[in-house]
């Protein structure tokens, strides 16, 4: 596959890459280079977790080998309790592992690494402490700031946090970083700080933040504004038809995951999306790709509520797959 091929599946859907530049230079250099996603073992993994785990698979089309980073101790810096940090471990491996399977990505194809393992380490901690000495609390406070759980009297577990998850870029041997635009304050504070301590600074990949159902980001945190893996059919219906979605304004959760989850997966199979209506109100709707639909919502030719019974259909059949059964098992120490 030829760079610009290469360059399409890393750029699609992505805000910012900082730099393009030096992503054409790597791309040149080496032949597998190593992308991490990480995450921190907090709240449970939902719907929303399908638009980066989605991403990991065009870096793997790409030819990147993907790091996933389960980050156990980053999770109770930011209010994991430390006794159930295992279980919360265990439950957010097989979570991700069956998004992985509903997605058809290759699993050979994906690493995935404990943080514990390997930021216990002497030299680990050796680091976190030289790059503490390099910056003031305001600088760590700056850098976790969209990420970690501050509030007005911070515990020093979350000014920790921007350190090491820059120290983990080097540790896990990774030429790229990914995540959400929510953390590029952390992504260039281990630009800066990396090269200050005799590491090379990485490339920085950031995906756009899905709306949550309830018009703001998909939180693990807030039942109204996400779906769960294992919530019911009759669950999943009520919470989509319940979502802010106004007829003709395309700015919405709703459309969002339609744009960036479910019209990626149709698109790469080759499928139309079908909304189905009452004969009454006139016939069934097919469409090859999300401009499209987006065109005829703006132009109100798509009702808001026949939008969201054909997402209700698609999200069901996604997470018919996810083995309920099992996630509520491992949940049931993870989430006491």
């Amino acid at each position: 596959m030829n760079i610009d091929k290469r360059l399409e599946f890393i750029k699609r859907n992505l805000s910012e890459i900082v730099s393009e530049e030096e992503l054409k230079k790597l791309l040149k250099e080496k032949e597998k280079p190593v992308v991490y996603w990480g995450t921190a073992v907090t709240g449970k993994p939902s719907l929303a977790y399908l638009f980066p785990l989605l991403k990991l698979s065009d870096f793997i089309k790409a030819g990147f080998h993907v790091k996933v980073l389960l980050a156990d101790l980053h999770g109770a810096l930011d209010g994991t309790p430390w006794y159930i940090l295992e279980h919360r471990y265990d439950y957010y491996k097989e979570a991700i592992t069956q998004i992985f399977k509903v997605l058809g990505t290759d699993l050979k194809k994906i690493e995935f690494v404990r943080g514990s393992e390997f930021e216990l380490a002497p030299e680990y901690s050796f680091d976190v402490l030289k790059m503490a000495s390099m910056n003031s609390i305001h600088d760590c406070k700056k850098a976790a700031s969209d990420v970690v759980k501050l509030g007005d009297n911070p515990k020093l577990g979350g000014l920790i946090y921007p350190i090491m998850q820059a120290l983990d870029e080097q540790y896990l041997e990774a030429d790229a970083q990914f995540g959400g635009v929510d953390q590029r304050k952390i992504f260039m504070f281990a630009r800066e700080n990396l090269p200050k301590i005799g590491y090379k600074r990485r490339i920085e990949f950031m995906n756009p933040i899905i709306q949550g159902l309830v018009g703001k980001k998909m939180s693990s945190s807030d039942a109204k504004s996400k779906i769960d893996l294992t919530d019911s059919e009759k669950t999943i219906k009520e919470k989509i038809n319940s979502a802010y979605c106004i007829e003709g304004d395309q700015d919405n959760g709703i459309m969002e995951f339609l744009k960036y989850v479910i019209m990626i997966l149709k698109e790469d199979k080759k499928e139309k999306f079908v909304i189905e209506r009452p004969a009454k109100y006139g016939k069934d709707l097919s469409y090859s790709s999300y401009l499209e639909i987006e065109k005829a919502f703006v132009k109100k030719e798509i009702h808001p509520m026949d939008l969201k019974n054909a997402i209700a259909k698609e999200v069901i059949k996604l997470l018919d797959k996810i083995d309920k059964k099992k996630l509520d098992s491992l949940a049931e120490k993870a989430y006491k």
